[in-house]
């Protein structure tokens, strides 16, 4: 849920020397190499979902859907248990945040996102859910029970929704686009707040823009930045989890060279290059929740997730610029600047209409069951 920044093709070709290019461009050669054919791997985790007889590999058909759900920094920090009629979502901390997020409040709300991901697609496939949030555990747990198939566009999207992270066409949105986000289900304690015009999405800039200055002025933070990133393909197919640059149409580098420019950049730049991003944008959403524990983080990414897939069927592009919230500091400041009064400031997102970016990768399902 967190931006890659300003390392573009401009950046690159305006200050690489000429040796540098030549390394970039036997990247570019090798980025074509069939045998890694990113495409394909990452459309394979996004086929049709497969409905079969046996519930265990039903389970596992309907997590594969779970995992493509929106997630910081693509860190897939979620661990799917398989009970007997029951699903468990168990948070993975080996893959948590420490950085930008120390209380793990993305972490869950990533769970909460590929929570709803999952009921939407069980439902599609005959299933029942009911939920109990960790109140008292540090799990999910979803019990199912067999039901009528209830498919429909939210779960038809599931598979073409993305953080597209490129600048914006500037254009409002169309018809009744407004009307349908603003009617999004909501969960317990959660709501949907629209910035919109340039009055108001100057407000955020300007929060953006603080939040870039205090992030990247921290080493320890652009140290982990640094340590999602995967700067060419061959880095991505090896972890099939992080950032891609590719999937926010930058050139794949190698990794010593990527470091070097990520390193090298200034908070300024990378203010300048995300107010711009936003200003580009029809608008921004915030999802804010009454309560800040475990339970609301969750329903916060059930709301989210759906927010992103209603926007994915209108095709409509959306993408989080969180720093005003990650930045503890800044939330209450946040909050009051945007008249949230006592609702907390939760997820920052950016939405408009753009062309599509290359798909992010998912680890296989095999890879996110354990057994606990």
């Amino acid at each position: 849920m967190t931006k890659t920044g300003s390392f573009n093709r401009r950046t690159v070709l305006k200050f690489l020397p000429a040796a540098a290019i030549a390394v970039v461009g036997g990247y570019l050669v090798v980025d074509y190499a069939p045998w890694l054919n990113y495409a394909e791997q990452a459309n394979r985790s996004r086929t049709k979902l497969r409905r079969v007889p046996e519930v265990p590999a039903q389970m596992r058909e309907i997590l594969r859907y779970a995992t493509l759900a929106a997630n910081a920094h693509n860190a897939q920090p979620w661990k799917f248990v398989i009970r007997d009629r029951a699903i468990e979502i168990h948070p993975d901390y080996s893959r948590r945040l420490p950085i930008v997020d120390p209380d793990n409040r993305e972490l869950w709300i990533s769970l909460g996102c590929a929570l709803e991901n999952f009921v939407i697609a069980a439902r599609a496939a005959g299933y029942r859910c009911n939920v109990t949030y960790p109140d008292t555990v540090d799990f999910i747990r979803i019990e199912v029970t067999a039901d009528t198939p209830h498919g429909g566009p939210l779960f038809d999207a599931i598979p073409m929704r993305q953080n597209t992270r490129s600048e914006y066409s500037g254009k409002a949105i169309e018809g009744a686009g407004l009307d349908t986000l603003r009617m999004v289900p909501l969960e317990p304690g959660v709501s949907l707040q629209f910035v919109l015009g340039s009055s108001g999405l100057n407000t955020v800039r300007d929060y953006v823009a603080q939040g870039d200055l205090s992030q990247y002025a921290d080493k320890a933070f652009v140290k982990e930045l640094i340590q999602w990133l995967r700067f060419n393909k061959k880095e991505a197919l090896t972890s099939f989890d992080g950032l891609a640059l590719r999937c926010s149409g930058n050139p794949e580098v190698p990794r010593w060279l990527g470091q070097m420019f990520v390193t090298g950049t200034t908070p300024r730049k990378e203010a300048d290059a995300d107010g711009k991003k936003l200003l580009s944008s029809a608008g921004a959403m915030i999802v804010v929740s009454a309560a800040d524990d475990k339970t609301a983080w969750v329903r916060t990414g059930r709301v989210y997730q759906r927010a992103a897939l209603s926007m994915t069927c209108l095709n409509i592009r959306s993408a989080c610029l969180n720093q005003p919230i990650e930045v503890a500091h800044l939330r209450e400041q946040f909050q009051s600047a945007l008249a949230l009064g006592q609702a907390r400031p939760q997820l920052l997102v950016r939405f408009g209409y753009a062309a599509p970016m290359p798909r992010s990768l998912r680890r296989p399902v095999e890879q996110v069951i354990a057994e606990l």
